[in-house]
């Protein structure tokens, strides 16, 4: 499924609301089989099972040579019921047989689930990219919704003032009961022209404002993870 019109809440209305994204670590020299089994098998097949393909990537540096991808569920019980129709499909079983005859072409798999995050995703759907920071935040205890409005309030918009895009906004869910993270993709035509708006996004006077009034009570953000990645042809949302 294509997003094409309204933001990206409204376009997943009645659709996806339970997320996951999948970091895949493959095996020395399987990363191109394992990109042409996507293409030519398994997106296909993951919508055949119900499920939403939203985007794929890569790192601009692959220097752990992974794949991470994207995928909407109606819900967290769907999530279960539609991967186990896909893992016993023939047709998938046929196609990871042949794939793999000369071995197997993945080594590790991490997952992320999450939701949307609530008032982050009501701006217009962005025009493509050429290159994408996914960053994902950790915040001190309790603090999540101080970040979260503050993104609402200013940080958003003042992203916006730069050229940086907007794409979609969540939160992780921690099976271990933890406090949420966010997590979110910014957008730009290229790396130098990002490089260049995040710092003047970060000496922007409205910005240095607006993040010390919000922390007047305290630090929000404990930890940020920031990586650049690229989006691989056949990715929905680029």
């Amino acid at each position: 499924m294509i997003l094409s019109s309204f933001s990206f809440a409204q376009q997943l209305e009645g659709t996806s609301t339970y997320f996951e994204m999948r970091k895949y670590y493959a095996n020395p020299g399987k990363l191109p089989d394992l990109i042409r089994r996507f293409e030519e098998h398994t997106l296909r097949l993951f919508e055949k099972s119900g499920m939403e393909n939203l985007m794929y990537f890569v790192p601009v540096e692959n220097e752990d040579n992974s794949l991470t991808y994207i995928l909407g569920y109606p819900d967290e019980k769907a999530r279960d019921r539609m991967w186990d129709k896909f893992v016993n499909d023939p047709e998938w079983q046929e196609a990871k047989k042949a794939s793999e005859v000369n071995g197997p072409l993945v080594k590790q798999v991490e997952q992320t689930f999450m939701r949307l995050a609530p008032g982050l995703n009501n701006l217009p759907k962005q025009q493509p990219s050429g290159i994408f920071q996914l960053r994902i935040y950790t915040c001190y205890d309790g603090r999540l919704d101080n970040l979260i409005r503050r993104f609402k309030d200013y940080t958003q918009a003042l992203f916006d003032k730069q050229g940086l895009k907007n794409y979609p906004y969540w939160v992780s869910v921690e099976r271990d009961g933890s406090q949420p993270r966010l997590i979110y993709l910014l957008g730009d035509k290229d790396l130098p022209d990002f490089e260049r708006a995040w710092q003047n996004f970060l000496k922007d006077p409205a910005w240095v404002q607006a993040r010390n009034g919000s922390e007047l009570d305290g630090k929000i953000v404990e930890k940020v993870d920031a990586v650049y990645l690229q989006t691989l042809p056949f990715s929905p949302i680029k």
